[in-house]
């Protein structure tokens, strides 16, 4: 099995015992992102990983669902409501038993995929191994959520390299998805990761950069906090604007929460 296939259950299953700590009225709750509850964050990734499995083993059916789901978006619907009209008779422990089931499977079966298969989504196909990363960040970022509201502590662990690395993948998607011309090399990343390690990406620069905690930096590029309320160190008019709009995941361009909106 691919390492981060692997690095996806074991995310799934730690935020499982999260959600089995909740109480009844904790479901409810408003979080921090779009004030979706924590229901709302479950079925949201309930909802696309059985798309996802979908995309795996029927891409016509894949097809279908997109199409349906971009034409729903386009007239106003958003991806909340849709997960609501198809999950919404599930309650708490029961969607996210549903969910730790499918997103099991969905781990088993993309690391039981030829590597060099591409895989079929919203935007452009992903090879097996960014498709998986795709859906590990999905996973660790919507978690975050729930923690952000228990405003409870949570043991980060050097899985969220994969994070990082899509983070690094995605900086000229960042400015073409908002019709922004690219503008230059990414810059030099410098990061210390939970274990002490540091993870270096792009070539040396000490005039374009961004450097400190990795856990910071991964918080910044999947839009779980404002560059504003981190102590990473950014130089650089290239490195400074892309901090500022950072998105490593699919769909239109979004902004990050204003500053001081979602402080740990």
């Amino acid at each position: 099995m691919l390492q981060v296939c692997q690095d996806l259950r074991d995310e799934a299953e730690e935020l499982y015992e999260v959600l089995d700590s909740l109480g009844d009225d904790d479901w409810a709750r408003p979080t921090p992102f779009q004030s979706w509850t924590p229901w709302d964050v479950v079925a949201h990734l309930h909802f696309f990983d059985r798309v996802s499995l979908l995309a795996l083993n029927d891409e016509t059916a894949f097809a279908a669902c997109r199409d349906d789901l971009v034409a729903k978006m386009a007239k106003g619907m958003t991806l909340a409501e849709e997960a609501r009209r198809e999950l919404g008779g599930l309650d708490a422990k029961a969607l996210s038993r549903q969910w730790i089931e499918s997103c099991k499977e969905m781990a088993v079966a993309l690391g039981e995929s030829d590597p060099k298969r591409r895989l079929p989504w919203f935007g452009p196909d992903m090879g097996v191994p960014m498709f998986s990363t795709a859906r590990y960040m999905e996973t660790w970022a919507h978690g975050h959520d729930i923690y952000d509201l228990l405003r409870r502590p949570r043991n980060h662990t050097d899985r969220i390299k994969h994070i990082a690395v899509i983070g690094m993948k995605t900086f000229g998607w960042t400015f073409i998805n908002r019709g922004e011309e690219v503008p230059g090399a990414p810059p030099y990343v410098r990061i210390t990761a939970p274990s002490g390690d540091v993870w270096e990406f792009g070539d040396p620069s000490d005039e374009e950069y961004v450097r400190g905690d990795a856990v910071e930096f991964c918080h910044v590029v999947t839009q779980g906090r404002n560059i504003a309320d981190t102590a990473l160190d950014v130089k650089g008019t290239i490195a400074t604007r892309w901090m500022s709009i950072a998105q490593c995941f699919a769909g239109a361009a979004v902004d990050p929460p204003k500053p001081g909106e979602r402080v740990g």
